[in-house]
């Protein structure tokens, strides 16, 4: 019998995802028009804290109907709350972060079909699988499996059924939703985003190239110890399914890892600091989904804690030119280089040479605040800055200032923030006091290595 926690279908067809947002965008419509009948003779103050309060009310329906489309919805809503931290309003955001929870998993009735069909009833009788699923997310479903002939347990991630076809649609339906509800700054330029939004969608669905960026990574890392990478099993992997060994380990926000000596947890904080400037500054190559639960931590008695790195679908390759650029203004920020800075900013297009001085001033000092953990040479306290907060209060004024002459960043731009928050979130929650100023030293004088 289903549990009822769990859903049994997929609203999967066109028609159905489509009538699904159009029911969501005209319920807010209705509300909005409401919402401006109602406060009309309200104060400006008043008003504006009144939608305020009408958006986040929305922000339930938002995520309830979006978690039970799965599917880009879901995680087109969710790469954009994490790219939206610093340039979306503040409501906007409220509303995609609400995506931001476990959705509820499939029934087992259902994916076991999607097993049937993928990998065929021979292959299937090679395995013993557990009905219940270890996790569940936008795109699909994991569960726990045992090779029968050799008692070696793996995991199978499973895709939802008609994602892949449903991406082109989903985005043009979130689009407009956001526009109607006038939750996207009519400054921002966001053909590009969402440009990229879709093909890193377009990547995620696809397995094969997911399991390929796994041994990819396993190679690079080779005998560094401090990071375990999952081995892929082709022949219980398709472009839906991706069988990989089931590698122990714990939540990085678990009691087990808190309760940890300082120097334990400030070595996990600077081995996943190391492993993303290892990968942005050498191999340009970047796994950039900074989700808690794509990082479990192997305990170790004697204090080599591990790294258990876990889904290489959002794997993103960066050109040279654009790291020699990106590189160049990380550079100038931490030597308060104001004139090389501008000359990056001008390469990454983030700035235009004609752009209005106090504009790149203010882009300047945010970028500043950016790297502030690494700006000085001593310990940085991630648990007890309020940086995140400021420089979310200092790119909204952004936005209020220069709402008509702001640039929109550069579409590369848009997971390596999500990475770079993810790093800054990973520290926070080991509570790291560390000096990462000579690690990104380090890797800023070094040269690219090809792809």
């Amino acid at each position: 019998m289903a549990d009822p926690k769990k859903l049994t279908k997929i609203k999967s067809s066109l028609f159905q995802r489509s009538f699904s947002m159009a029911k969501l965008t005209f319920n807010t419509g209705a509300g909005i028009a409401s919402h401006k009948i109602s406060t009309l003779l309200s104060s400006s103050e008043t008003r504006a804290e009144k939608w305020t309060d009408f958006l986040r009310s929305q922000a339930k329906e938002f995520s309830t109907e979006l978690g039970e489309l799965k599917g880009s919805l879901m995680k087109a809503g969710q790469m954009l709350s994490m790219y939206g931290e610093h340039f979306l309003p503040p409501e906007a955001n409220e509303m995609l972060k609400s995506l931001r929870s476990q959705s509820p998993p499939v029934d087992w009735n259902v994916m076991r079909l999607i097993l049937e069909t993928e990998l065929g009833a021979d292959k299937l009788s090679l395995l013993e699988i557990e009905p219940e699923a270890i996790g569940s997310a936008s795109l699909g479903q994991v569960h726990k499996a045992r090779i029968l002939a050799t008692d070696q347990w793996i995991v199978l991630k499973i895709q939802y059924p008609g994602v892949e076809k449903a991406i082109d649609s989903d985005l043009k339906a979130l689009r407009s939703f956001l526009s109607m509800a006038k939750l996207l700054p009519k400054a921002l330029a966001s053909d590009h985003i969402f440009s990229e939004v879709r093909s890193m969608l377009i990547q995620e669905v696809d397995y094969r190239q997911e399991a390929d960026f796994t041994e990819q990574y396993a190679q690079k890392l080779g005998p560094d110890s401090r990071f375990v990478i999952p081995k892929v099993f082709r022949e219980f992997s398709t472009g839906k399914v991706l069988a990989t060994s089931f590698e122990r380990g714990i939540e990085s926000d678990d009691t087990l890892v808190k309760n940890l000596s300082q120097e334990r947890r400030n070595r996990l904080a600077l081995n996943y600091l190391d492993l993303y400037f290892m990968e942005l500054f050498e191999w340009g190559l970047v796994q950039t989904d900074p989700h808690a639960g794509n990082y479990k931590v192997r305990l170790d008695a004697g204090g080599s804690d591990q790294l258990v790195l876990l889904d290489f679908g959002a794997v993103r390759a960066y050109p040279s030119e654009f790291l020699k650029s990106y590189r160049q203004m990380i550079q100038a920020s931490i030597n308060q280089d104001l004139i090389l800075f501008e000359q990056a900013a001008i390469a990454l297009k983030f700035l235009g040479p004609e752009d209005d001085p106090e504009i790149k001033k203010v882009f300047f000092d945010f970028c500043q605040q950016m790297i502030e953990p690494f700006r000085e040479d001593k310990d940085y306290d991630y648990k007890k800055t309020d940086l995140p907060q400021r420089l979310t209060k200092k790119g909204f004024e952004m936005i209020q200032r220069f709402s008509l002459k702001l640039r929109s960043p550069p579409r590369e731009v848009l997971f390596l923030d999500r990475k770079t928050g993810g790093a800054f979130i990973f520290c926070s929650m080991m509570g790291a006091k560390i000096n990462g100023r000579p690690l990104l030293l380090k890797y800023l004088n070094k040269p690219l290595a090809s792809l």
